[in-house]
């Protein structure tokens, strides 16, 4: 974040940046002004850095708004997010085309370095008509992009130059320049006192222990939870059904009623016999 003198700063590391990376097969001098295009084309080459256009920056407008605190002190300053967007113009002979060279050399430039490096920003700082600005220190990186433009969005930016003649153009967008409010904001109280509280399991506000497994055989060790009342029935429950499961393949026991016929036959079977004995010594005594 930076002051108001941001913007100014940009234009001002723009042209510097597109001064200090001309290329050397260009032999002559070249002036980088930043200024809009003249109503009377320059004699000698020029490329003019034109701040046309201010937008609010869509990403980050709302999160611009202050930040205050329960009494209306205010904790955050508030922040403009901005883009910017220049016209570069190149100006030159025409039969050597020297307008199209500075044009590939603009082009060249910011797409090798599309982010205004820090060196170039410092040294813009030293102009005396921006002596205060911070934009050095900003954590927010301005980065250039090229913008698509039609022939009617062209017409109509170089309508509004009033007795421009056109000239070869490229437009770029700086993305993204952060302006604060002028009021400082309090800083926050310190701590005073630091609480610490150690709370043994169980207690109100104090974490759940984890769920301990029982051990396979014997009691718990010592240290160890009791086992929920879930996992108790759940281990009683176990034993009860292993032997349905160990029988399946079995057949059936035969049911009480039949058993109980079955014992009734094996206990009349020794009278029985018994009885038919005594009859027939009877007969053999009588003959």
């Amino acid at each position: 974040m930076s002051n108001a003198l941001a913007l100014a700063h940009v234009t001002q590391a723009l042209a510097l940046l597109i001064e200090a990376n001309l290329p050397p097969d260009i032999d002559i001098a070249v002036k980088v002004e930043p200024r809009k295009p003249p109503a009377d084309p320059p004699l000698e080459p020029t490329i003019t850095v034109f701040l046309y256009q201010v937008t609010p920056n869509t990403s980050q407008r709302n999160n611009d708004l202050p930040a205050r605190a329960s009494d209306g002190t205010l904790v955050r300053r508030p922040a403009a997010a901005l883009d910017l967007h220049y016209l570069i113009s190149a100006y030159g002979e025409e039969a050597e085309l020297v307008g199209q060279r500075l044009i590939g050399s603009v082009v060249r430039t910011l797409h090798e370095i599309p982010v205004l490096p820090r060196d170039i920003i410092e040294l813009a700082g030293q102009r005396p008509h921006l002596g205060g600005s911070d934009l050095a220190e900003a954590v927010q990186r301005v980065r250039f992009t090229p913008t698509v433009m039609d022939v009617d969005e062209t017409s109509k930016l170089w309508g509004m130059l009033h007795q421009t003649p056109y000239t070869l153009s490229v437009v770029y967008q700086a993305v993204l320049v952060l302006i604060d409010g002028r009021e400082t904001p309090v800083p926050a109280k310190p701590v005073e006192r630091p609480e610490v509280r150690v709370l043994p399991f169980g207690a109100p506000g104090a974490p759940v222990p984890p769920a301990a497994s029982p051990a396979a055989d014997g009691p718990p060790s010592e240290g160890a939870s009791a086992p929920s009342d879930a996992r108790v029935k759940a281990v009683a429950k176990t034993p009860a059904k292993t032997p349905a499961k160990a029988t399946r393949g079995r057949k059936p026991a035969p049911p009480a009623r039949a058993a109980k016929k079955t014992a009734a036959k094996s206990a009349r079977s020794p009278q029985t016999r018994s009885a038919a004995e005594n009859t027939d010594g009877d007969e053999d005594t009588e003959n």
